[in-house]
């Protein structure tokens, strides 16, 4: 595994190519296919990776001979480096299904502002990712495509929705990737298989040309190996952008180019809300590797105070009223006449509209769309909805007004660790607690990282693991049958503050090193 300042570094020496990087991510997946467990986590690899890699090469030679090397990366930071998309933004010229049916055969008609902003950094899309079917899941298991595994044990869920992407990354199949969040889609994921992963402050990355699940919650995010890998993409993206009114710029973006480790604890004031602590779901070793984390910053001379807040203990419900209703609107216009797949028995629109959805949409959307048509229909008025977007706005304040005090909310990223495949599929209320640490976030519209933070407590642990994702773990994890899988926790800052948290964790991470990096090349 590499790091996106190890691959520039070695772009410009000359000692890899950046086709050599895509044919590596290519021959990954393909030979990943045939094994007795394939990952899944690639839906399939785009036909001009490698001639955009050969071209890339192409300019980087022009510039070596030409001694302008550097002045070429300054402008295209991200030069020659592929990266996983996941199914539901947007390439030009490719299909985008969101892991359904009812997509299927759609091809995307323009790049999304992202994925354009990454191009024109130089950044190759390698492929598109597996996910829940429209974004509406916590462990890709729902799926038209089937699961995507989890790469330290296959017989675990990769998280959701973006599972797909964050399984490429700690599989090494891509230096980093694309996800999107509507409640924790890219944190839980990155908590389950052990890497880094963001949510940004709503609206510095633009969702033009992504595929709206909650249009007022949903945010595109980042999946690495480090905070630095995040940190340098999240520059080239942000930013207002004219086809999104809600987009906005980020401040600071200029210091995640060269992202520097944060060593200012003495000042540095946290606080952990009791609502968290005292949640019955909290798994014994996700609570201990929660208060290992807690006493690392303990010991930098950070200031930690348990904090009451009430309202979150509404912030599942109130998110689930807000997300389901707006995700009944947003999927209504996938009625088989406008987007891909259509059947039609000639009986009339509302039959066509009938036969389409029920065909094309899985079991969890329809368990969706149904819960957020009855919310907003007409017994209720709205008023529901409401109520939800009422108990938002306060949880919004009182966040706010409590990093007036603090800056940093600490806690983990879920409940539990990864669990088995199958074993949460047909409990639906045990899937949505998936998200009860992470949604408070997304109400907030404030950004959070999820940090590999350490493991459950397993056998390979007891081989004489460290720090880091060393020794037997590792060993375990290249095979795909550790039985310690990893364990998140989120730092969570106020609006616009990436940069600090970001640093926070990159200073998490050179005191753990390679913990962001569960998988490594096996021997």
């Amino acid at each position: 595994m590499q790091t996106i300042k190890e691959a520039v570094a070695a772009l410009k020496a000359g000692s890899i190519t950046s086709k050599s990087l895509v044919e590596k991510s290519i021959t990954t997946f393909e030979n990943d296919k045939k094994s007795a467990l394939p990952l899944n986590a690639f839906i399939e690899m785009y036909d001009d990776a490698i001639a955009l890699a050969e071209a890339a090469d192409k300019e980087i030679e022009a510039a070596r001979a030409a001694g302008t090397l550097d002045d070429l990366f300054a402008k295209k930071p991200l030069l020659g480096l592929p990266f996983a998309n996941k199914d539901n933004i947007s390439v030009r010229g490719k299909h985008l299904t969101c892991a359904s049916k009812l997509l299927d055969g759609y091809v995307a008609p323009y790049n999304a502002t992202v994925i354009n902003r990454l191009m024109a950094a130089g950044a190759i899309p390698l492929g598109r990712c597996n996910q829940d079917e429209f974004a509406m899941g916590s462990s890709t298991e729902y799926s038209s495509y089937g699961p995507t595994r989890n790469p330290i044990n296959r017989a675990y869920v990769s998280g959701g929705s973006s599972g797909g992407s964050t399984a490429a990354v700690a599989a090494n199949q891509a230096l980093f990737a694309l996800g999107t969040e509507t409640g924790g889609s890219v944190r839980l994921p990155a908590s389950y298989c052990g890497v880094y992963g963001l949510k940004p402050t709503y609206g510095v990355l633009s969702r033009w040309g992504v595929v709206a699940y909650g249009s007022s919650l949903d945010q595109v995010g980042v999946l690495g190996h480090t905070p630095s890998d995040i940190a340098l993409p999240l520059s080239v993206m942000s930013g207002v952008d004219f086809y999104d009114d809600t987009s906005a710029d980020l401040p600071e973006s200029g210091s995640l180019k060269n992202l520097t480790a944060f060593n200012d604890f003495a000042h540095l004031k946290i606080a952990i809300p009791k609502q968290f602590l005292e949640s019955k779901g909290l798994d014994a070793d996700v609570g201990k590797v929660f208060e290992d984390t807690r006493a690392w910053f303990e010991s930098k001379g950070a200031k930690i105070d348990i904090v009451d807040l009430p309202v979150l203990d509404a912030s599942i419900a109130s998110y689930y009223v807000i997300a389901l209703s707006e995700a009944a609107s947003n999927l209504s216009r996938f009625d088989g006449i406008r987007y891909g797949a259509r059947i039609d028995n000639s009986a009339g629109y509302d039959q066509l509209y009938v036969d389409t959805r029920s065909a094309g949409f899985g079991p969890e959307v329809k368990r969706r769309i149904i819960i957020g048509n009855y919310v907003l229909s007409e017994q209720f008025s709205g008023d529901t909805y409401k109520k939800g977007m009422a108990v938002r706005a306060r949880i919004q304040k009182e966040v706010a007004k409590l990093f007036e005090s603090y800056d940093i909310i600490l806690c983990p990223t879920c409940p539990t660790p990864s669990f088995r495949l199958g074993q949460k599929v047909d409990d639906p209320l045990a899937m949505y607690l998936s998200d009860l640490f992470t949604v408070f976030v997304n109400l907030a519209r404030i950004p959070s990282i999820s940090v590999p933070c350490g493991h459950t407590h397993g056998k390979d642990v007891e081989a004489g693991i460290t720090k880091g994702f060393n020794g037997e773990f590792a060993r375990a994890a290249a095979r795909g049958d550790s039985d310690s899988m990893p364990v998140g926790i989120q730092f969570a800052g106020p609006m616009f503050s990436e940069a600090k948290i970001l640093s926070i964790a990159q200073a998490w991470e050179e005191d753990h090193p390679g913990c962001g990096s569960p998988v490594m090349e096996a021997k």
